[in-house]
């Protein structure tokens, strides 16, 4: 039986990505952080070790005698995170996790990045080839991430393929909820920016692919949805599976981009998470729509959730969980 490791395997796309694997009859390890919660990962028959990617000394045992390595942990956008545990991680973690993984045979190195490091789009759909723009210090580092891996490829032969994942959604994940409770409030800005989503049982499989496709060391990956879409058409999709309708207002940005600027200024050097900052902000203002042509052609990728029947489960399971 082959045996893969998942990084993250605690999180939300980690996990559904272990039990993907261990569905097809793979061996899945997963490297979790001390003092997580690995009841439901080792009762759906997944091993766990415990490790930190900042400490090389805790990877030998995830890493030995598997096959397939997909990276998928990582310090996530948040704001009251220091710059530097961002890059202590999504980099220098990532090279810890390499140098392991070539030091025992690993045969492939699924790299996880994020369509982020592309920053706003300035010719959507973007393609992998688009530029790179990050836009925060969470997209610079997993830019400088996604660069070291590919220099590993280039520089040492480490067999090493990247996928560029595009807003994951699905039932068991709440960072889409806040679209769910505010559909009726007043959209900010015109609503006209392109949005693109990806259903997490897409992803996964589309990860599968990345890590048993043969031949495609040192290539970049984006994984998405079927389409993507405007925040006017997201709303009216949202409001269509609660049974209402969104708001017609739409109220200017810039207030809230100058709320922003002195909310953060205030709360960062406190090390709290401002009510608002810009960043959520550029959920109104920038593009972010994707092809996915090159993952179709040679990975075979092929999403089927589409957009309405994705956010239709997502809202059952938050209704169910009782948070709308």
């Amino acid at each position: 039986m082959s045996r893969v490791l998942v990084t993250g395997g605690a999180g939300y796309t980690g996990g559904h990505l272990c039990r993907h694997l261990a569905g097809r009859g793979l061996g899945v390890r997963t490297l979790v952080l001390p003092g997580l919660d690995t009841r439901s990962l080792e009762a759906s028959g997944i091993e766990t070790v415990t490790g930190d990617l900042t400490k090389p000394e805790t990877l030998d045992a995830a890493v030995r005698d598997v096959e397939t390595v997909y990276h998928i942990a990582a310090v996530y956008r948040e704001e009251n995170v220091p710059k530097r545990l961002f890059f202590d991680v999504n980099v220098g973690g990532t090279k810890n996790l390499i140098e392991a993984s070539m030091r025992r045979g690993v045969k492939r190195f699924v790299h996880c990045s994020t369509v982020g490091v592309q920053g706003d789009i300035s010719n959507p759909p973007a393609t992998e080839e688009a530029p790179y723009n990050p836009g925060d210090h969470y997209q610079e580092s997993k830019m400088e991430g996604e660069l070291l891996a590919l220099r590993y490829f280039r520089e040492k032969g480490a067999p090493i393929a990247v996928f560029r994942p595009v807003g994951i959604y699905g039932p068991g994940d709440t960072r889409f909820l806040k679209l769910f409770r505010n559909v009726r409030k007043p959209m900010i800005g015109s609503g006209n920016v392109l949005y693109h989503l990806t259903y997490i049982d897409d992803l996964v499989e589309g990860i599968r692919l990345v890590g048993e496709t043969a031949g495609i060391e040192g290539q970049t990956f984006t994984l998405a949805g079927p389409r993507y879409t405007t925040l006017n058409e997201l709303y009216a999709v949202i409001a269509g599976v609660l049974g209402t309708k969104p708001s017609r207002l739409r109220i200017p940005v810039w207030p809230f981009l100058a709320a922003g600027a002195a909310c953060e200024t205030v709360c960062r050097p406190l090390r709290i998470s401002p009510p608002i900052y810009r960043r959520r902000v550029d959920f109104f203002v920038k593009d972010r729509a994707f092809d996915i042509a090159k993952a179709r052609r040679i990975l075979g990728y092929d999403p089927k959730i589409d957009l309405a029947e994705g956010l239709a489960r997502t809202g059952a399971w938050y209704k169910e969980q009782g948070l709308l």
